[in-house]
């Protein structure tokens, strides 16, 4: 079947790269796409939150499936939009894609569903979130815009000045426009980190492999916040144990809450999740496959991703099999210089062929331009350099190796990816 793939980042070429792995992928069509996808698959022009539009490029195209990868148009309704033109779509409901698109909703929800997560107030009115700042003696506190804001809307926040300061940025500034009408802000959490992204079709659910993001923008987890700079999987935190106790504690009530409430979730489930002392906790949920964890997770899913995809859809993810291969997977994210800040992008970019011409290494390409032949920078996060090993240690060495083959003008990675998960091991 011709597959449209919605989305124009690393994710996006990560998921193309395993959807043509399929024998039943036929032609991709990827909106807008990036200049890495362009050299693999179909581009159009339709930026990703045009539903209409993208609606419209799936009936001219004839598609026989639709994958939405990003928030925005998810949370927007997309996926309803291309099944009611009868165009099967990957990716959850409007209704569902609530639990990412309105933190206040998620925190409801596992509040009254008794899933683990950091205890939480709301406000709609910045003047009575003041007055509860000036209240609280605990610090650090977080503070976290009610709905999207492109992965920067929670705030971590070590003193009441900055507290407050958070609350007029998000609320009266409007920072992140209409996200931040409403806050959450909740106690800090502390403990290792884990992803894990599942598929499930609103009944059964299937975790892949756990992964490590490294969100900071310089080694030693220094530098202000990015989109991520690296991934590795397995997470070396992320037990057999803590794994069963995530699927009867977490998982599985979260599935069946919104079973409950009428919205089943059916696409993945990002479940972000914080491993404290009295033991695993929910951050956030994701209602997508996470940039960059989908780099590491994919190469290491053994399944057919179309299949498990229409099964997703279909109800019928409990008939198709899908496990994880043994070994693991590193990414390293190479950023324009300057990033998360200013950058300069349309720089010209060399070593492609070779870094991708080494042995277990996938160059996925998250902000490129290919103008006649060439590639040009165009945009922060540039290239993720993807490498599988027997070992952690291997991938990441493959990886940098790979690394040192590309150059572009004021390039910058991160030189400490998965320091901390061998360090575990």
């Amino acid at each position: 079947m011709d597959i449209l793939v919605v989305g124009s980042g690393g994710r996006e070429h990560a998921l193309i790269k395993k959807l043509k792995e399929s024998p039943s992928c036929g032609r991709i069509i990827c909106a807008p796409g990036n200049g890495g996808i362009a050299a693999e698959a179909e581009t159009a022009d339709v930026k990703a939150t045009d539903i209409q539009g993208m609606v419209a490029l799936a009936k001219e195209k004839k598609v026989g499936l639709a994958v939405i990868a990003p928030d925005d148009p998810l949370v927007l309704g997309m996926a309803d939009a291309m099944e009611e033109e009868g165009i099967p779509a990957f990716g959850p409901s409007r209704l569902a894609a609530r639990l990412e698109g309105s933190k206040l909703f998620a925190k409801n929800l596992m509040k009254e569903h008794g899933i683990p997560t950091a205890n939480f107030v709301s406000f709609d009115r910045s003047s009575e979130a003041a007055a509860y700042i000036r209240k609280n003696k605990k610090y650090p506190i977080v503070v976290k815009a009610d709905g999207l804001a492109l992965g920067k809307g929670v705030l971590i926040c070590q003193d009441e000045q900055q507290a407050l300061d958070a609350v007029a940025s998000i609320m009266e500034e409007k920072r992140f426009g209409r996200s931040g009408d409403k806050i959450v802000v909740e106690e800090y959490l502390t403990g290792p980190e884990v992803s894990v992204l599942c598929l499930t079709d609103g009944k059964t659910i299937k975790p892949m492999v756990s992964s490590m993001d490294h969100k900071r923008a310089y080694n030693d987890d220094a530098g202000p916040n990015t989109g991520g700079m690296g991934t590795i999987a397995p997470n070396p935190y992320y037990t057999e144990e803590i794994a069963e106790t995530c699927m009867q504690r977490i998982f599985l009530p979260t599935i069946r809450a919104m079973q409950e409430l009428g919205c089943p979730f059916k696409g993945c489930l990002y479940f972000g999740l914080m491993l404290t002392e009295k033991g695993p906790y929910v951050i956030e949920y994701n209602c997508r496959f996470g940039d960059p964890e989908t780099q590491v997770v994919l190469p290491l899913l053994e399944g057919d991703l179309v299949e498990l995809m229409m099964a997703c859809r279909n109800g019928t993810l409990d008939q198709v099999p899908m496990s994880i291969k043994p070994g693991a997977a590193a990414c390293v994210v190479m950023a324009s210089g300057g990033y998360p800040g200013k950058y300069a992008t349309g720089l010209p970019i060399t070593g492609l062929d070779a870094a991708g011409g080494c042995n277990g290494v996938s160059v996925v390409h998250a902000g490129t331009r290919l103008d006649r032949g060439k590639f040009y920078t165009a945009g922060g996060r540039v290239l993720g350099i993807v490498a599988t090993g027997n070992s952690l240690q291997d991938a990441l060495l493959t990886a940098y190796a790979a690394t040192t083959q590309i150059q572009f003008p004021g390039r910058h990675f991160r030189q400490d990816i998965g320091r901390k998960a061998v360090r575990a091991k």
